[in-house]
């Protein structure tokens, strides 16, 4: 039996020091799954393992790709999902860890499959984004799939400001007739592995203060200075995200620097309240408290294993 042992949670609650704590005892290798953390050229923004952190055990996806390549979850799920069986030809566990709900379902369950859309279609889509903007797209998949629009705008509502995944969902339900959501939730890939999914979570003030202090230290380490070298990039979908567009706005004279800081501070404040919502949908999930010592939370492990 291979194992699959999966630390989710929200940003900020110590999910890097657990998975690693985690791999060494079970003496086996990490697969991330945070899309913010593939992009070489984010370190500061992304919270990426420090030097120490990662010399501390094997990790695979940290840094591996570049914002100038088109790298979706599909890509990500055919990649790691070939990565952890690779991992287990030599070992009975990998460690998976990472705050990004779709790119943990993907490994989990796999990912849902879309009908090929008519080249021309997309075109069609992509000339009226390009001549009326986000807001057609929002109008259009309103109109064409008002479940999925609503269930974007409670769970997960940036994706509402990104394009490319708006024009997908778009150019789904006239190229296919039918809502993007009903090829969701499909029967799944089968998975050679089991999963063990381990939350941590903290009381909301506790969480909320750990997010401030991350971001202060952020700006400390020289955020500022890495988000001015990507700012001329700062149309490319890598870069919506929290942390970098606030910056992007003081740079371009819009607000001054501590609103900047506050607005990331608050943004991601409500990005982890967004990840416990996603989070907690799963009843398979074991939640601790992120102080819980690891001793107890390898109990909980050892007790799912059938060994």
């Amino acid at each position: 039996m291979k194992y699959l042992i999966t630390i989710i949670g929200p940003t900020a609650i110590g999910k890097t020091a657990l998975s690693i704590q985690l791999a060494n005892h079970f003496q086996c290798e990490i697969v991330s799954c945070d899309s913010r953390q593939f992009f070489k050229e984010m370190s500061i923004g992304t919270a990426v393992p420090n030097p120490t952190e990662l010399a501390s055990a094997t990790h695979h996806f940290i840094q591996n790709k570049s914002i100038f390549e088109n790298y979706t979850v599909g890509d990500y799920e055919k990649e790691a999902i070939a990565k952890i069986e690779a991992l287990f030809q030599t070992n009975d566990y990998v460690v998976l860890v990472g705050g990004s709900g779709l790119y943990v379902n993907a490994v989990l369950k796999g990912f849902d499959e879309f009908p090929e859309i008519d080249p021309s279609i997309r075109a069609e889509v992509n000339a009226k984004y390009e001549q009326l903007g986000i807001g057609f797209l929002q109008e259009q998949l309103q109109k064409l799939d008002p479940t999925y629009y609503q269930t974007i705008t409670t769970e997960n509502p940036q994706t509402l400001q990104n394009p490319q995944r708006m024009m997908r969902f778009v150019e789904v339900c006239i190229g296919t007739g039918k809502p993007y959501s009903s090829f969701l939730n499909q029967k799944k890939n089968s998975r050679s592995f089991t999963p063990i999914l381990i939350g941590l979570e903290a009381d909301r003030a506790i969480m909320y203060n750990r997010i401030n202090q991350r971001v202060d230290i952020m700006i400390n380490e020289g955020l500022l200075a890495e988000a001015k070298k990507l700012h001329p990039h700062k149309e490319l979908n890598a870069l919506q995200t929290v942390g970098y567009r606030e910056l992007f706005s003081f740079f371009e004279g819009e607000i001054k620097l501590d609103f900047a800081i506050e607005e990331i501070k608050k943004n991601t404040r409500r990005f982890a309240k967004r990840q416990l919502t996603w989070f907690k949908r799963d009843e398979n999930t074991k939640w601790f408290d992120f102080l819980t010592p690891k001793e107890a939370i390898i109990k909980y492990i050892d007790g799912k294993l059938n060994r």
